[in-house]
């Protein structure tokens, strides 16, 4: 198959690569480098390399393929490159050249082959609202709980569900398949992507949506970021953290821990929701926050974004140690991402009286008065 860098797109390319002064900024914050220490899992190599493969002067072999998906598009190197360059989408480029060309890593096809077959990355046969017992109906408000939460993290969605319960918002599940943030990490093909926002948006918008709540921050930033690309967004979106702290929660004292905040990255570096997620948990009676040396988009990745954790969990769980040795001083991490809450809790249980990691509304539902 012939290549998909059309000439708009390798002149990107070489423009990126011209742009980039190696200066190795992007070496302090890159968390699959600090994981794996070759130049090749840096944002820099990365650009090297998708340039090579784009001009032909580089074949995809299998060390160049973990070396462009062991990045956990965290975008800290963004944040970090003085010359601007948009590293991330040079990388996802890449990726959707190389899955094009017939190289997709395994557990990478599987999940993407279980969204088209059963409309989620894990293969199960139950819908989202037949998983979680919701029946769609007209309502101002609506819940995206997401893949992840529905099938993986349940107590996620069942934290959501049971906080709008209780504050009795007026609110409806939605007939949902998978947002596709999982296709488009990995490079599946854009078609199949334009499908399922296409059914999403559809089925929010027939019933009468006005704002649309979530709490996975891979799925938030798809409808924030993603969807406006390629179609209408007819209703607001918040993450559920943006629309509790609007609301004056009536919550139990939590006393005697110590509790931080992890930053996902999604939410964070890439949408800038920062100061939703703090001044939710500021409202619990008695708290004792404190922050990570490194907070805000300035927080160290997990681990588990980009499909990395799927292809290569030990570099996944590499990542999480570093950033729970971070909050050494901590009894529980909060984050408010399924992923996250997965992989910094996977990590944290191998630990010797390691910190709780939570979702802020699992915490929330077990404190709500």
């Amino acid at each position: 198959m012939a290549s998909t860098f059309t000439p708009e797109k390798i002149e990107q390319v070489r423009q990126a690569l011209t742009t980039c002064t190696m200066c190795g900024f992007c070496k302090s914050v890159c968390p699959s480098f600090k994981a794996i220490n070759w130049d090749t899992d840096l944002s820099r190599g990365r650009i090297v390399m998708t340039y090579g493969l784009a001009t032909g002067q580089l074949e995809p072999d299998e060390s160049v393929i973990k070396s462009m998906y062991t990045c956990t598009t965290c975008a800290d190197c963004v944040r970090r490159c003085t010359s601007k360059v948009k590293i991330v989408d040079i990388i996802e480029m890449c990726r959707s050249d190389l899955v094009a060309n017939g190289h997709i890593l395994p557990k990478h096809k599987a999940m993407c082959e279980g969204i088209m077959a059963n409309n989620n990355p894990f293969g199960e046969k139950k819908s989202v609202v037949e998983t979680l017992g919701l029946k769609p109906h007209k309502a101002e408000v609506a819940y995206f709980a997401g893949c992840t939460a529905t099938y993986r993290a349940t107590k996620t969605a069942k934290g959501v569900i049971s906080i709008l319960d209780r504050l009795k918002v007026d609110w409806t599940g939605v007939d949902e398949v998978c947002c596709g943030s999982v296709m488009g990490r990995v490079g599946w093909n854009e078609e199949d992507q334009l499908s399922l926002m296409k059914r999403n948006v559809d089925a929010i918008a027939s019933l009468g949506v006005k704002t649309l709540v979530l709490s996975c921050a891979g799925c938030y930033r798809m409808f924030k970021v993603e969807y406006p690309k390629h179609v209408e967004v007819p209703f607001e979106v918040l993450h559920i953290t943006e629309f509790l702290a609007k609301q004056k929660l009536p919550l139990k004292p939590l006393t005697g821990v110590t509790v931080t905040y992890h930053d996902p990255c999604h939410l964070g570096r890439h949408c800038g929701v920062y100061d939703a997620p703090r001044e939710v948990i500021r409202q619990f009676p008695g708290v004792d926050f404190k922050e990570m040396q490194y907070n805000r988009q300035f927080s160290h990745c997990c681990g588990g974004g980009g499909g990395v954790r799927a292809a290569f969990p030990e570099v996944a769980g590499q990542i999480a140690d570093t950033r729970i040795a971070e909050a050494d001083f901590a009894d529980i991490i909060i984050t408010t991402c399924p992923f996250c809450v997965t992989n910094l809790g996977a990590q944290a249980a191998l630990v010797k009286d390691g910190p709780r990691v939570v979702d802020l509304v699992e915490l929330i539902e077990e404190h709500l008065c």
